[in-house]
């Protein structure tokens, strides 16, 4: 049985290089299982594969979990869709679309056609160059992070409760506080003054008619 060899490599990151054998009968799912168990990546997001040219130009596609357009639509589906129906070319391209999501773009090319080892599982990987970027959008949960914990201020702030003993207070700043019943007396005597005033000055207003009688 005809095993193929493809080389598959990130369009943008064209350093991180991944050689995968498998059997021409195995699916298009199989391959797209075989590339993420070497980028490490969830495999159950909506994928693609297209029949590509020398130039990359997508043409009919493969699909992985497509939406239900795309099932309406008749599209090809992977599980069910064997390598070899769409190899007519022994250095066929295809160009694969990891997670519409959060797109990752791949170049996948047949670069070898060879006879399968008996005994040997597949598909396998044989050659890994560079390492797969952290998905797009991920974020590294800290430790312990389904927790929540109350917000201690002293502990947050690096104030231990006995450096408080360090603060001066009022008295030892010499400034005096008056007393409660002092000011309660002179706000008093203020109301007082305000209302004498008031009179003395409606007293002044009778005086000045007066005169112009």
């Amino acid at each position: 049985m005809a095993i193929y060899r493809f080389r598959v490599s990130f369009e943008d990151y064209d350093d991180v290089i991944r050689e995968i054998d498998i059997r021409s009968t195995q699916t298009f799912e199989d391959l797209h299982y075989a590339i993420h168990r070497t980028t490490g990546y969830n495999a159950e997001q909506s994928s693609s594969f297209y029949v590509s040219n020398d130039h990359w130009i997508k043409n009919e596609e493969i699909a992985f979990l497509p939406t239900q357009r795309k099932i309406d639509r008749g599209v090809t589906i992977m599980s069910n869709t064997k390598l070899s129906r769409f190899i007519d070319d022994p250095h066929q391209k295809f160009y694969y679309t990891y997670n519409f999501d959060r797109p990752y773009d791949f170049h996948v090319e047949l670069i070898k056609i060879l006879e399968e080892e008996k005994g040997k599982e597949y598909p396998t990987i044989i050659k890994t160059v560079g390492e797969a970027p952290k998905p797009l959008g991920a974020i590294q949960a800290p430790p312990n992070s389904g927790e929540e914990e109350d917000f201690d201020f002293l502990n947050e702030m690096d104030v231990e409760p006995e450096d408080t003993e360090d603060f001066e207070t009022v008295d030892d700043l010499g400034i005096e506080v008056p007393d409660v019943e002092d000011q309660e007396e002179d706000e008093d005597k203020d109301e007082f003054m305000d209302e004498f005033n008031d009179n003395e000055h409606a007293d002044s207003e009778d005086d000045y008619h007066k005169d112009d009688y």
